[in-house]
């Protein structure tokens, strides 16, 4: 997919998916040490006891080499910014989802809080999405419609900056925007983040989404990171210089803003 059209679905859909972005041996090797983190054994489903195991975030190396290839790298520049997202050397918190007759009841339409203000319980989230350039979905199984794939509503984030725009620079919590963000967004149609190893979807930070059971046979590895911002995002720039992510928050705000020669420059290969 050329840079143009990578930019337009990203601006239209709210995500784009990069086939291959993690090296399969890098994919694998996440694989391997996941399963020894669950102490489940791969070949035996008895020992799948739990519905999700909530894995936490792990230093090995391939662990830190996942989002750092060359080709995400350029996408990153190219969604956020040359300079305006900081490389991570981890995945977070892995949500690891097996077969099981157990329904989890983590399944709601949400978005990522991102920031956690003194004397709140409950992440939160702001117009500028404070501390989160971009929600990252990156696959190591096979996940296909029966496996448990994240559901996406696709194009809601441009739904979500009007329902954040009235909780301005403070934001509000998930819990709170839950009702107004699921009924916003409710005529959207429904993706599913399905894939192989080693595949990346890149997601808008107020891109609607939401777990599901599994009803299928293999479990489902996977983490959600952020790429974190290394400036805050600005919807009022002087010089026009808009990255995807601040076009499409001005676009759900009704300020249409054209694709303008700096945002179709080459990006730099930060990093």
């Amino acid at each position: 997919m050329d840079d143009t059209t990578l930019v337009s679905r990203f601006l239209r859909d709210g995500f784009v998916k990069l086939e291959g972005a993690v090296a399969p041996r890098v994919a694998a090797d996440c694989a391997r040490l996941l399963w020894r983190e669950t102490g489940c054994d791969p070949d035996d489903p008895a020992t799948w006891t739990q519905p999700v195991h909530w894995v936490p975030g792990l230093a090995q190396g391939p662990f830190a080499a996942a989002p750092n290839s060359p080709s995400l790298h350029r996408v990153y520049d190219l969604l956020v910014g040359a300079g305006r997202w900081e490389p991570r050397y981890s995945l977070g918190t892995f949500p690891l989802r097996f077969p099981h007759q157990e329904e989890p009841d983590d399944a709601g339409w949400h978005i990522e809080g991102s920031y956690l203000p003194e004397g709140e319980s409950w992440y939160f989230t702001n117009l500028r999405s404070r501390g989160r350039a971009l929600l990252m979905l990156f696959l190591f199984s096979e996940v296909g419609e029966e496996d448990a794939p994240t559901r996406i509503r696709v194009g809601s984030h441009l739904d979500v900056p009007k329902v954040l725009a009235e909780y301005g620079e403070e934001g509000a919590s998930g819990l709170t925007l839950a009702p107004d963000l699921v009924a916003a967004s409710d005529h959207r149609p429904l993706a599913l983040a399905t894939g192989a190893p080693g595949d990346v979807f890149l997601c808008h930070p107020f891109l609607v989404h939401a777990a599901q059971p599994h009803h299928g046979a293999r479990p489902r590895f996977m983490a959600q990171p952020p790429l974190m911002p290394a400036t805050p995002y600005e919807l009022e720039r002087a010089d026009g210089a808009y990255s995807p992510v601040e076009i499409a928050i001005r676009r759900g705000l009704g300020q249409d803003t054209p694709l303008n020669q700096a945002d179709q420059r080459e990006p730099s290969g930060r990093g």
